[in-house]
Parts: C-alpha cells; sequence; structure tokens
C-alpha cells in the first residue's frame, strides 16, 4: 500500500512538473504595430492561451523588422503587411505557409484646415503629388515598415522623391506614435485606418483621402522554416497559426471595434473551413 501511495505521489509531480513545463512553452511572434495598437492583438492571445499551454509572446515592429526577425530565426511566426516582401521572404526560404488573413485599408490623415487642398482627390498619389506641390508638411513613419513601403510606391507613381525635401519628415516611430506628431505638428500622414479608428478621439487630424484601390492593406500570417532554425517552435507555431484560422478567431476580427468604438476595423479573408 505504501508503495502503491509513493508511486502514486511520484507521479503526480512528474505530471506536475510537465505540466508547468508546458505552460511555460513560449511562441514568439513578431507582428505589426497596427495590430497591437488598435488592441486586436489582446482578445486573440487571451483565447488562445486559455485553450491551450502555449504562452504567446508578441514583438510589435514593422513589417521590415519582423521579417528581419524571421530571417535570424528569432520568432516563430510573422504577422505582416508587406505583400512584395512576404513573397521575397519565402522565396528565399525564410518562411512558409504565406496565408492572407485580414484586410483594412490605408488613408491619408491631414489638418482639418486642409492646406494642401486634396481632400475629395480620389487617387492617393495625385494627393501625394499636390502635397509636394504645395510644400506641406508631410511626416513618415521612415521605419521600412509595410506603410512605410506603400507610403514610398505612392511616392514613386506621383514621380516625387520626399526624401531631401524640408517637407518632409522621417522619425522612425510606429503606426500611433508616428500619428502622434503629425498631430502636434500639423501634418499629413499615411496610416492604416484600424490605428487612426483607435486614436481618433485623441487626435485632431482628419481623413482627407480615401478610396483609392491602391490603398487596400492585406495581413499576411508565415511560420518561419524550421528547417532553416532549429530553434524555431515550430509546433506551437503552427497550433497558434490554425487557431488565427479558425470560425473562433474570424469572429473576433470581424466583430473587433465594432463595440467599442462603432466601426469594423478589419476584414477576414481567409475562408475558414
Amino acid at each position: 500500500m505504501k508503495k502503491t501511495i509513493s508511486l502514486l505521489i511520484g507521479l503526480f509531480f512528474i505530471v506536475s512538473f510537465l505540466h508547468t513545463g508546458f505552460a511555460q512553452e513560449t511562441i514568439r511572434l513578431a507582428t505589426t504595430t497596427s495590430v497591437r495598437d488598435t488592441g486586436l492583438l489582446d482578445p486573440l492571445i487571451d483565447v488562445f492561451q486559455k485553450k491551450t499551454h502555449y504562452k504567446v509572446q508578441a514583438i510589435a515592429v514593422g513589417s521590415g523588422q519582423a521579417m528581419q526577425l524571421g530571417r535570424t530565426g528569432e520568432v516563430d511566426i510573422l504577422w505582416v503587411h508587406s505583400p512584395d516582401d512576404e513573397k521575397q521572404f519565402v522565396a528565399e526560404g525564410y518562411g512558409i505557409d504565406r496565408t492572407t488573413i485580414m484586410h483594412n485599408d490605408f488613408v491619408i490623415l491631414g489638418p482639418k484646415n486642409d492646406p494642401a487642398q486634396i481632400k475629395g482627390i480620389k487617387k492617393a498619389s495625385d494627393a501625394l503629388k499636390k502635397l509636394a506641390t504645395s510644400k506641406a508638411l508631410f511626416i513618415s513613419r521612415g521605419d521600412n515598415s509595410g506603410t512605410h513601403k506603400k507610403e514610398k510606391e505612392l511616392w514613386e507613381t506621383a514621380g516625387v522623391i520626399p526624401e531631401k525635401e524640408k517637407y518632409y519628415i522621417e522619425v522612425g516611430q510606429g503606426m500611433a506614435a508616428t500619428i502622434t506628431i503629425a498631430n502636434e505638428k500639423e501634418g499629413y500622414v499615411l496610416t492604416d485606418r484600424s490605428t487612426y479608428l483607435s486614436l481618433k478621439k485623441s487626435v485632431e487630424l482628419v481623413i482627407v483621402c480615401e478610396g483609392d484601390l491602391a490603398l487596400i492593406n492585406y495581413y499576411s500570417l508565415i511560420l518561419v522554416n524550421p528547417d532553416k532554425f532549429l530553434k524555431v517552435n515550430s509546433k506551437g507555431a503552427r497550433e497558434f497559426l490554425n487557431f488565427l484560422l479558425s470560425k473562433e478567431a474570424k469572429d473576433i476580427i470581424e466583430n473587433f471595434g465594432k463595440e467599442k468604438y462603432n466601426e469594423q476595423f478589419f476584414f477576414y479573408d481567409y475562408l475558414v473551413k
């Protein structure tokens, strides 16, 4: 009887030890500042962690920085929004199973008095061309993020090279911080709509250009290739990916923002089976 009790106690401690180890297993996610700054990431991670033994450690940076972390094996999964760079990342063998999960759109914000007089212009590149002519202040993230890449693409389409102009300021900050700086300096800025909506009550800037198809903003998930890095938590990353592609996650994403802001922040693109 004593041997049986000792055996059971021993098994209990082994199971407890294993459970504790599992509870501490971490998934390293590199995501964009817009996914974090809007608040969307919190409910998704909260639900996932309650359902599994994993802990998600999120690093919010620009998409370029996120993919660099993937190239060095410092993270397990990416949630980014820079399609051309994502394709290159996968083609180089650093990522697998790239999946577009959702979208929102970019907008150009500016002061209410709109000194560049760009409100109503349909094409974003035309709006930037007029802004350059007026030499109205423009605040750029300047951080190689997906938003910064989109901004540079629009300037190129406009035929403008703004980097050496006095009206153009690169701040090297995330989206929320860049909007705040633009608001303080009464300048224009390109942002994703969702981050703007989350800050709308605290800034004076308003949307002055929107609706151009060139401004659609797609977000994708990419697993870091475990064949490149032995330390990648491929099992955990796969489980988190599958959760984000589930109906439960879809409902969270599509309903996010509706209650607090009366706006839908993101639109889910993955076809849930």
